[in-house]
C-alpha cells in the first residue's frame, strides 16, 4: 500500500486537489485515477485550532488544540468524542501523545501556571492534572515518550538554560532533571510550540529538539533519555523571534528531517528544510526546499525516503529522503502523525483534520 501511495502522490500535480485541498466544509476534490489525497473530516469544532495531533492507527487519533479542547476518534475520523478535560477552557493544548484508544497525556502551553500535563486512562472520560508549572520564567512546548512509561516534556530556557520534565510512570507523575548536562541557550533561544514536534524520540533513549528565536537555528540532542545533550547548529533561517526549526521527525536514531522558516504568512521562508543521516550531528539543507513555512512533518510509514511536511500554505512530498520536496496540496494543516498501520492524519485551523486515503 505505502508503494501504491508513493507512486500516486509523486504523479499527481499540487493543483489536483484544488484550493485548501478541497472545499472547507465538504471532501476534497476527487483526484486523478483515485490517487491519495487528504480527505478532510468533520470534527465538529470550527472554532478550535489544533495543533496537537496523535495517531494511534488509521481509526484511532487524538486532537487538542484550543479552548482547552481534546477530541477522540475510533472509526476513522466519521466521529468525533469531545474528551476534554473539565475546567480547561482557558488552556491551550499544543501537544498530545496517545498510546492507544483509552490512554494519552496532553500538555497546555503557557506561562507559568497555563502550562500543565493532564492524563486520561478511559479514553478521556476522566483526567487527571498530573503537572502544574509554578516557576513564572517556564514556559512548556512540547512532549515526547520512548515509549508507554518514559517521557520528556521540554521549557523555553530557565536560567539560560532548556527546561527538560521528566516522566517514569507514564505521565502520571514529572520531575525536572538536573540542567548540568544541558549547554547554555542563545540569547532569544526558545521553542515553538507550533505543532507538538519541537521535542521528539526514536528508540529507547534518543531525543531530540529544535529551537529558533536566536542569531542560529539549533537542534539538541540526547542519546541518554534528556540528561546530556550536544547541540548543532541547522541550515534553516534564524535570526529572529518568528523564525527557526519548528518540528523534527527521526526514522531511526539516524535519519531524521527538520522543517520550519518564517511562521509570518507575509515573509519568505527559503530553506525551510533540512536531513540528517548522523543523528543530528551534521544537517544539510534540502536541495529544493518547501516554498514556504512548514511546521510539521512526519516519515511516511514503512518508508525509508518518503515523508510529508505540513503548513498553513500546504502539503510537500519528499521521496528522497528529504534532499527535494514538491508541493503536493494546498491545504493548511499545523501538523502531520503517521502509523504503522499505513494511517496518516493532519491537523490545523479552523477545526481542520484529514486523513491519507486513495
Amino acid at each position: 500500500m505505502c508503494a501504491a501511495v508513493l507512486a500516486a502522490l509523486t504523479a499527481v500535480p499540487a493543483q489536483a486537489n484544488g484550493p485548501a485541498g478541497g472545499t472547507q466544509g465538504g471532501a476534497p476534490h476527487a483526484t486523478e485515477h483515485g490517487a491519495p489525497h487528504w480527505a478532510l473530516k468533520d470534527s465538529g469544532a470550527p472554532d478550535v485550532r489544533f495543533r496537537g495531533l496523535s495517531a494511534v492507527s488509521r481509526d484511532t487519533a487524538w486532537l487538542a488544540g484550543t479552548r482547552g479542547t481534546v477530541l477522540r476518534t475510533t472509526d476513522g475520523g466519521r466521529s468525533w468524542r469531545n474528551v476534554s478535560p473539565p475546567g480547561a477552557g482557558e488552556l491551550q493544548f499544543r501537544d498530545v501523545e496517545a498510546f492507544d484508544a483509552r490512554r494519552a497525556v496532553v500538555l497546555a502551553i503557557g506561562e507559568g501556571e497555563a502550562s500543565r500535563v493532564y492524563r486520561t486512562d478511559d479514553g478521556g472520560a476522566t483526567w487527571t492534572e498530573s503537572f502544574r508549572n509554578t516557576d513564572a520564567r517556564a514556559f512548556y512546548d512540547c512532549m515526547t515518550f520512548f515509549d508507554h512509561r518514559h517521557g520528556l516534556a521540554m521549557s523555553d530556557p530557565v536560567d539560560g538554560k532548556f527546561r527538560i520534565l521528566q516522566t517514569g510512570d507514564g505521565g502520571r507523575s514529572w520531575t525536572v532533571l538536573p540542567d548540568t548536562g544541558m549547554p547554555p541557550a542563545l540569547e532569544g533561544e526558545a521553542g515553538f510550540a507550533a505543532s507538538g514536534q519541537c521535542l521528539v524520540s526514536s528508540g529507547p533513549k534518543d531525543v531530540w529538539m529544535a529551537t529558533g528565536g536566536a542569531a542560529r537555528a539549533r537542534v539538541l540532542h540526547s542519546a541518554d533519555r534528556g540528561r546530556t545533550w550536544t547541540v548543532t547548529d541547522a541550515p534553516i533561517p534564524a535570526g529572529d523571534p518568528a523564525r527557526g526549526v519548528f518540528a523534527l521527525a527521526f526514522r531511526d536514531r539516524a535519519h531524521g528531517l527538520a522543517v520550519g522558516g518564517d511562521f509570518r504568512p507575509d515573509q519568505p521562508s527559503a530553506d525551510a528544510a533540512a536531513h540528517t543521516a548522523d543523528g543530528g550531528r551534521t544537517w544539510r539543507p534540502a536541495a529544493a526546499s518547501p516554498p514556504a513555512y512548514r511546521s510539521g512533518v512526519a516519515w511516511l510509514p514503512h518508508s525509508r525516503r518518503a515523508a510529508l511536511a505540513v503548513g498553513p500554505t500546504g502539503t510537500d512530498l519528499t521521496t528522497d529522503g528529504g534532499r527535494t520536496w514538491r508541493t503536493v496540496d494546498t491545504g493548511s494543516y499545523d501538523t502531520v502523525d503517521c502509523t504503522r498501520d499505513h494511517g496518516c492524519w493532519a491537523a490545523g485551523e479552523k477545526g481542520r483534520v484529514a486523513r491519507l486515503e486513495h
